[in-house]
């Protein structure tokens, strides 16, 4: 049975990172193109969101994995993975990326001349940040191809045979709180591996950020292999989660104000971080199935369109960003013309040229309908 609620979650998520992205040009640690005016306060709803938005797209992406390999061999699988993330990734490398560090070296003063001229000579020399080469915020898909490519075999086992993992999962999220073993890795990855790895989404040296998402990447797999166990359990458990959620948060918030050190303070920190992260997911997931379980013809062009509208959003917030940043406007209407502005153009672009050029649909990850 196909699962509405992931669809919906999947397209709101990825919705929320348009939010996500104009907020970042506005918030005091560092980002492409940032707002002539810092914005003190959006650093706490961005902190929020910055503990589960990344940790429930890759639980997501291992939930969807399940279904594909429901219908498909290893090999048909990762044949599907490499057209489905390895294209959209070169092109957008290409394509799609270079806009925006032009437009970050206009901002920073490294470059002064036409989009053409920077094209054809500078666009392609040397890796980011020293040079130009980069995925930006495509790094989402070169995780996630690595980690199908690795998984896939484990997956296809667990798929194959009645696997002891699986119902020993199931034995143990029947109880209370069970849900809650699955912090438990999640803590020593934070706890010992975070402070020496800091995240920088270029694969190399990202170790902390391997390990956490791979991690995630295969709880959603496991927890959609253990079936209706895991709804029940989730229906059982989302008010409470939704409680500790809520402790857990303003824990950490009072230890980000306190902003005091030690090898104390980073171990128990590491343990409310993931116990607040994995809350959230646990409280979305669980409202999502009792509301969001239903099919219809929006959410079937929203499914449809969630990829393009990722791999083009972020150039266009930063090109908008570009021409604004510098704009005595004010918070609120610099806000509103960044989202609007990259909602209807990469809807524009996606439903005017993308959706009817046949041609394009596989740079930009389309199935058919």
């Amino acid at each position: 049975m196909r699962r509405y609620d992931l669809d919906w979650l999947r397209v709101l998520v990825f919705g929320l990172l348009i939010f996500y992205h104009v907020g970042m040009f506005f918030v005091p640690w560092g980002w492409h193109i940032k707002n002539n005016n810092i914005i003190e306060w959006m650093r706490w709803p961005m902190l929020f969101l910055n503990q589960w938005r990344l940790p429930i797209l890759f639980v997501i992406s291992g939930m969807g994995t399940y279904y594909a390999l429901s219908h498909r061999t290893l090999w048909q699988f990762n044949i599907e993975r490499c057209k489905r993330l390895l294209i959209p990734l070169l092109f957008g490398m290409l394509c799609i990326v270079p806009p925006q560090v032009y437009f970050e070296r206009l901002a920073s003063g490294h470059f002064s001349k036409s989009y053409y001229d920077y094209f054809t000579t500078e666009a392609f020399i040397g890796v980011y940040p020293e040079g130009n080469i980069s995925w930006h915020h495509l790094w989402f898909l070169v995780y996630l191809f690595l980690f199908s490519l690795v998984l896939s075999p484990v997956f296809g086992y667990l798929k194959r045979k009645n696997s002891t993992v699986v119902d020993w999962i199931k034995k143990k999220i029947e109880k209370p709180y069970g849900l809650y073993l699955f912090i438990i890795p999640l803590y020593f990855t934070e706890a010992l591996v975070e402070p020496f790895f800091p995240v920088t989404h270029a694969l190399i040296d990202d170790w902390f950020t391997v390990l956490n998402y791979i991690i995630l990447f295969f709880y959603g797999f496991v927890l959609i292999a253990t079936g209706p166990i895991f709804w029940k359990s989730l229906a059982s458990i989302k008010n409470k989660a939704l409680g500790i959620g809520i402790i857990a948060f303003g824990v950490q918030l009072i230890i980000w104000i306190i902003g005091k050190d030690s090898t104390y303070i980073h171990f128990t920190e590491a343990f409310i971080k993931v116990t607040n992260l994995w809350s959230w997911i646990l409280v979305i997931f669980g409202y999502a199935a009792t509301y969001l379980n239903k099919k219809s013809k929006l959410l079937a062009y929203c499914n449809r369109a969630v990829y393009p509208f990722y791999i083009l959003h972020q150039t266009v917030t930063i090109a908008i960003g570009y021409y604004i940043m510098n704009l005595d406007w004010g918070f609120v209407p610099k806000f509103m013309v960044l989202s609007l502005g990259t909602f209807i153009i990469s809807w524009l672009i996606y439903d005017l040229i993308i959706l009817r050029i046949t041609i394009l649909h596989p740079l930009f990850g389309l199935k058919k309908p």
